[in-house]
């Protein structure tokens, strides 16, 4: 018994150590487009691409006899909606976006 819980253990945190670096490595690709001034041209090629992959995500878990929850799809497409909406904002939220006008 003591073998499958540390072998449970083990894979948990190669999972989360994985998790990790993915993280940061994301962070330092963001951090240098940034620096390079490409960020916003990055933002506009990414929006559509989460956008479609939610509505896949979404789509198949309707295929797979889930139905639709009651938050309209997935979490996971639920999730990609949100980042879509993030990156069409530029970053900003709708009330900074409307009182700089």
């Amino acid at each position: 018994m003591e073998q499958v819980l540390n072998l449970l253990l083990l894979r948990f945190g190669l999972l989360v150590g994985g998790l990790v670096v993915l993280a940061l490595l994301v962070f330092a690709v963001a951090v240098v487009l940034r620096r390079r001034g490409k960020l916003g041209e990055v933002r506009r090629y990414a929006a559509p691409a989460a956008r479609a992959v939610g509505r896949r995500l979404d789509a198949r878990g309707a295929a797979r006899g889930r139905g639709p929850s009651r938050s309209g799809g997935s979490p996971a497409g639920a999730a990609l909606r949100a980042a879509a909406r993030h990156l069409d904002d530029d970053g900003r939220g709708k009330q900074e976006r409307g009182a700089g006008r």
